[in-house]
């Protein structure tokens, strides 16, 4: 292969870019998949220990902590389906005793108003997603017919991966729980609650949230760069068969 020009490369970064963005998104659809790994870190987070405590603590809604796992790997799953739907069925949300009785509702308004703006932000993200793919996928095909040659995907990956790790650095120099906060005061309108206390909330007493939200950040980074480095090398492979 011929030494590729800077154009070539200028336009193998910006592909790159996309196909980062397009790994993201599908490294977030694998963890959907799964739940995002809630029933693993159910256990390493010690959740049982954290509902028994803050289960009876709350305010407005009474007797979580007699609830089972399997029926709060239920909830977190139907929670998981309803902001992947435009938010519906939230409302409607129940826990059960483990005879099957109904106790009450899960979510109180300022809860499901809350989970319902995270739906329509990944409604958002979805079809900006679909964008940047169907680009990608352009771009890609003129990146094949030109002949240029296409960056090894190691290179490519350690490049990603810096980014990644740059962007994370960041976020720990800053602090994640005060990036997590500070998003959400810029991204959800500032009339609507985002921010609940255990003792208020079976959502975020359910999720243990924000602890929950690392471990399923780290692994959705994981799988971004197992995917980018897929894609990458599927496209390699494609450019040896011209």
């Amino acid at each position: 292969m011929t030494k590729p020009s800077k154009r070539a490369v200028a336009a193998q970064i910006g592909l790159g870019v996309a196909v980062l963005w397009l790994s993201l998104f599908l490294g977030w659809q694998s963890m959907r998949a799964v739940d995002f790994g809630y029933p693993v870190f159910y256990d390493l987070l010690d959740m049982d220990a954290h509902m028994a405590k803050y289960g009876p603590q709350n305010r407005h809604k009474k007797d979580f902590a007699l609830t089972s796992r399997a029926e709060r790997e239920r909830l977190f799953h139907e929670i998981v389906v309803a902001i992947h739907k435009h938010g519906e069925g939230l409302e409607a949300l129940t826990y059960h005793r483990p005879d099957g009785s109904p106790i009450d509702r899960l979510l109180r308004m300022p809860e499901v108003v809350h989970l319902q703006d995270v739906a329509r932000l990944l409604d958002i993200l979805l079809w900006f997603s679909v964008v940047v793919g169907a680009g990608a996928a352009i771009a890609g095909g003129a990146l094949l017919r030109s002949r240029a040659p296409i960056m090894a995907t190691w290179r490519v990956l350690l490049g990603a991966g810096l980014a990644v790790g740059v962007i994370t650095l960041a976020v720990v120099a800053i602090g994640a729980k005060d990036v997590f906060y500070y998003l959400h005061t810029v991204i959800f309108p500032p009339d609507h609650e985002w921010f609940f206390y255990y003792q208020d909330s079976l959502m975020t007493t359910l999720m243990k949230a924000p602890t929950l939200f690392g471990p399923i950040a780290a692994a959705v980074v994981a799988l971004t760069l197992v995917w980018f480095a897929i894609i990458w090398y599927g496209l390699r492979r494609l450019s040896t068969r011209r």
